[in-house]
């Protein structure tokens, strides 16, 4: 259809641009909360929990640790396609004093199975069937140690995935994967008196394999370790004052100059970003959060699709917490989850509606666990 008044195609793409940045401009980030967003209703002593598609149809399904120091049973949470939990299964046998499940495909299989990290009990890996539903298959690491946490990576370079295993007051430990889901093979890694909290794995020297940076709590020193692409963790370098109480740690390159940084969720202290470098030196840092909370847990994400990395703050007995980054990771503006002081363990950013936006979930000891839907409203 022609019309008589030409089209000034500059002007129209310029008059587009405008609108689409006045309505980008105008929206800001809520997360929503629903009496209908929580992993069943029971308050369990929980942990951990982790994300992934554990049935094999597109969504992100929910697993939770459960009981600490106590034996507590660990479940299953199977997302209805719509970002809402409808099933649950119990996950394992018997009830554990478990702080950690980490989803991976052990064997090589092409499904997610589960690794369980138990306190002064033995861990023990699970297989799945395809479809969600899983059979022990034996145990890794030290029988009786006290664990606190569990993180998977390939670090030896052979392209299955190996287990990390912290350990508070004894030796951490690298369960190596022979490829099958067998890790009869351990190897210590950081201070044998770590008191360490959380690791994080990445290649943080940028030399194409895998490092460790450790989060120690009891006023210990935080390290990053690094792979000599042998598995040997000889080379260290301090990160933080020194005597932080760490809690968890993240990795993310916040300003993207090209180099990891790390962040840290303190307890009684400010959280922090320490920069890095060439030189790894980790001397340049920003207070996002002034508070002097007691931050437990962290996850790092775009939250808002401005192509910075955004954080989530897990707490105990005070509000959880959104950070959002702007100015190069040098500015933040700060949104509280809710208005509930739980004893947040865990906090993870994941899809879980598939609308295209990161959510929140977080696991709550003696609370029910629940999760935050990520919407943008127009202001």
């Amino acid at each position: 259809m022609s019309s008589k008044y030409p089209c000034n195609k500059p002007f129209m793409v310029v008059f587009i641009l405008f609108f689409l940045f006045m309505d980008m401009s105008g929206q800001d980030l809520e997360f929503r909360e629903s009496s209908r967003f929580i992993l069943g209703t029971l308050k369990e002593r929980s942990a951990s929990i982790s994300i992934g598609d554990i049935d094999n149809d597109g969504d992100m399904d929910a697993l939770v640790a459960n009981g600490r120091h106590w034996p507590g049973q660990n479940r299953i949470y199977i997302n209805n396609g719509r970002g809402v939990f409808t099933i649950s299964r119990l996950l394992g046998s018997q009830m554990e004093t478990s702080y950690a499940t980490e989803v991976a495909d052990f064997d090589n299989d092409g499904d997610l199975d589960v690794a369980v990290g138990n306190d002064m009990a033995p861990n023990v890996l699970l297989l799945n069937d395809g479809k969600g539903r899983f059979t022990e298959s034996g145990t890794f690491g030290m029988e009786y140690a006290p664990t606190r946490n569990i993180t998977v990576a390939d670090l030896d370079g052979d392209k299955d995935v190996d287990i990390l295993i912290t350990n508070r007051g004894r030796e951490n430990e690298i369960c190596i994967n022979d490829g099958k889901g067998s890790f009869s093979k351990c190897i210590g890694f950081g201070s044998k008196d770590d008191s360490t909290i959380d690791v994080e794995v990445a290649d943080i020297d940028g030399d194409g394999d895998n490092d460790l940076i450790l989060a120690n709590r009891d006023d210990q020193q935080n390290y990053v370790y690094l792979n000599d692409g042998q598995m040997n963790f000889d080379e260290k370098h301090p990160y933080g004052t020194g005597n932080d109480i760490t809690r968890s740690v993240g990795v993310s390159d916040m300003d993207n100059d090209g180099f990891l940084d790390i962040i840290t969720a303190n307890i009684g202290e400010p959280n922090v970003i320490y920069f890095g470098d060439e030189h790894l030196s980790f001397k340049r840092k920003v207070v996002f959060d002034t508070t002097e909370s007691r931050s437990y847990a962290i996850a790092i994400g775009d939250l808002n699709a401005d192509g910075y990395s955004d954080i989530a703050v897990g707490n105990s007995r005070q509000v959880n917490t959104v950070f959002i980054s702007s100015d190069n990771g040098g500015k933040w503006q700060k949104i509280p989850l809710g208005d509930k002081e739980f004893n947040t363990y865990d906090i993870l950013i994941s899809d879980l509606n598939a609308d295209g936006r990161p959510d929140i979930i977080e696991s709550n000891s003696d609370e029910v666990n629940r999760y935050f839907i990520n919407r943008k409203t127009n202001k």
